[in-house]
């Protein structure tokens, strides 16, 4: 079967199931007819953009941060759940977040088109903003923290 099919397959399993585990979704392909091996699995979930974020009750699980079903991720929905903290200096803004969520929220945030921000560069759990200005640092911090719900 087509690997266009399995991501489809896989994002409607991700909307519809609480799922922790690789290998419990690669349980759940395989009841589909989809026969994965852990490295496609994994290379599948950062194709599809795929995160895993804590739930409230203390466990975590596999959500769509972004792509296919989901154009625009928003920083609103992205930030509360992957955001850990921010510092800056000068014109540059680090931003940590749970491994694996740099990625989809670096993304969201040049989709925001910040006339402050000049880019942005992202690993797995960092993201570095390049400023414009460096006197508007604080300012974009500020506007980090609120997006993810800490307030000052």
């Amino acid at each position: 079967m087509s690997r266009a099919r399995r991501h489809a397959v896989l994002l409607r399993l991700l909307r519809t199931e609480r799922v922790s585990s690789q290998e419990t979704l690669r349980e759940r392909l395989a009841e589909r007819g989809f026969e994965v091996t852990q490295a496609t699995l994994s290379r599948d979930l950062r194709e599809l953009q795929v995160v895993k974020v804590p739930l409230p009750d203390g466990g975590s699980a596999y959500q769509v941060a972004s792509g296919r079903g989901d154009p625009k991720p928003t920083l609103e929905r992205l930030l509360p759940a992957l955001f850990t903290e921010v510092e800056g200096t000068e014109n540059l803004v680090v931003i940590k977040t749970l491994t694996g969520g740099a990625q989809p929220v670096a993304v969201a945030l040049d989709r925001q088109g910040w006339p402050e921000v000049l880019g942005t560069i992202s690993g797995d759990d960092t993201i570095l903003l390049i400023l414009r200005d460096r006197k508007k640092r604080a300012a974009i911090e500020e506007r980090i923290r609120l997006l993810a719900g800490i307030e000052t």
